[in-house]
């Protein structure tokens, strides 16, 4: 049951269609290193697209009705979008979900120190990382200080052309024997991947400053550039991430290399999708969250109560608001939730198994089931709705393929559909498949991103 390649059903307004998707796409990858700055970029096309904040609507006495299109954000990290539909929302919405942090390297809160004349930040990796990939390589900056008055300085540092790049040391090839020997989970260990940031001392310092003097000029230029202290670290988010904007892959340009794909090719095309939706019948949900790289935890994870406190009040300012009302909004509730799958590479075929891999330009992939190995951690959408599912595709003319992550004893990986399937309703885990997945850069096929949009689109319509 081979599935076909997208590419070769395209046409010329196809492809306009797709580059227009893709250029968007690397856009946003560009815009949103952090999760911060994905929430300021979402906002920003949103309320383009006739969004309005639910709170300001609530606090002018506005009440929500068919056709309105209202977003609410969480401590700006995460964001739920509704267009409300003609039907009754007990009747349940069509639900996009996806994440938007990826793996990085994380500031600690007393990071700077310096070290025979070379100043240093102290990291803490966030996600699943091959630790020796992300050395030698230039990287930038990005986050917030906030000030013990509440003051939030945001800080982007290496992006610009005339920007300044920070950088992780390697040792060097030559005098690497005893390295290259270890296993590659300890080639790099996590106290190593420490951030080179400034060599020049500042000059003219009292004797007891002295022996730090590359620090204290580390500190001079932050305070001058920022007007922080180094005790404004303790109240940070820096997070390290690499430099540089997406590309297009491949003499063909037919693929997207870029950092934080994962998850943000969801993110975005299920943005894109509802963004573009007409008032519909049923009401539209995407909802997009953070901290799924470390289990989905904490107050803008989807384990938090933020989704169905949204929905609460959504049906509140509807004037329909009971907590039954709410427990049949979620259970009625149709959901496609997205993130990557590993893209089959022929490079390590030995980890995947072929029939039932991903591979890139045959569509967007549907996991009926993820975890590892014996299931552990899946949803496992029940038959029936993987049927409507195909059926929504088939009548969208999308292209789809279905896939496991990897041979059953290798690994395997789980996303946020489990949590969502807590409240009753229907959910199966969708993507676009990626190679290098985790790694600084990872690549996708832009054929891939369009179908994903294109299944978003069909699933709000039709589910």
């Amino acid at each position: 049951m081979e599935r076909p390649n997208a590419w070769l059903s395209y046409s010329e307004t196809d492809m306009n269609q797709l580059e227009d998707v893709a250029k968007k796409y690397r856009h946003f990858l560009d815009m949103g290193k952090t999760e911060r700055e994905c929430i300021t970029q979402i906002v920003k096309e949103a309320e383009e697209a006739g969004y309005v904040s639910l709170e300001e609507k609530v606090k002018n006495g506005e009440a929500l009705k068919a056709g309105d299109k209202v977003y609410t954000v969480s401590m700006n990290k995460i964001i739920a979008l509704y267009h409300i539909g003609e039907d009754d929302l007990a009747n349940g919405m069509n639900i996009l979900c996806a994440h938007i942090d990826s793996p990085r390297l994380d500031i600690k809160q007393n990071p700077l120190y310096e070290d025979t004349d070379l100043a240093y930040l102290d990291t803490h990796y966030y996600g699943g990382v091959k630790k020796y990939q992300w050395v030698a390589l230039p990287m930038a900056m990005h986050g917030v200080i906030v000030k013990k008055d509440g003051t939030v300085v945001n800080v982007t540092i290496g992006e610009d052309e005339e920007d300044p790049v920070l950088y992780i040391t390697d040792l060097l090839v030559h005098l690497a024997g005893q390295q290259m020997a270890k296993k590659a989970s300890e080639v790099i260990e996590g106290e190593q991947l420490d951030i080179l940031i400034g060599s020049q001392p500042l000059k003219e310092l009292p004797d007891e400053k002295k022996k730090e003097a590359v620090k204290e000029n580390v500190l001079r230029i932050l305070n001058e550039k920022y007007g922080v202290e180094e005790e404004d670290f303790l109240s940070a988010e820096l997070e390290i991430v690499p430099a540089g904007k997406a590309r297009d892959c491949g003499l063909d340009r037919s693929m997207i290399a870029g950092y934080g794909q994962d998850d943000r090719v969801c993110s975005y095309t299920s943005l894109l999708a509802i963004l573009e939706m007409e008032t519909p019948k049923r009401t539209c949900c995407c909802l997009l969250v953070d901290k799924e790289e470390i289990g989905s935890v904490g107050a803008t994870g989807m384990q938090s109560h933020f989704f169905e406190n949204s929905v609460a009040d959504v049906l509140d300012a509807m004037g329909q608001y009971s907590d039954f009302r709410l427990r049949k909004t979620l259970k009625n509730s149709s959901m496609l939730s997205s993130d990557v799958s590993a893209g089959f590479d022929p490079t390590f075929a030995e980890a995947f198994e072929k029939k039932n891999s991903a591979y890139l330009g045959r569509g967007i992939v549907l996991n009926k089931f993820t975890g590892s190995r014996g299931k552990g951690g899946s949803n496992d959408a029940n038959a029936e709705y993987v049927a409507r599912v195909r059926r929504i595709f088939d009548d969208h003319n999308v292209f789809f393929q279905t896939a496991e992550l990897g041979k059953v004893d290798v690994g395997g990986g789980g996303t946020i559909a489990y949590i969502a399937a807590l409240y009753g309703m229907e959910v199966i885990d969708s993507g676009v498949s990626v190679l290098s997945m985790h790694a600084p850069w990872e690549v996708t096929s832009k054929a891939d991103v369009y179908e994903a949009y294109k299944a978003y689109k069909a699933f709000l319509l039709d589910a």
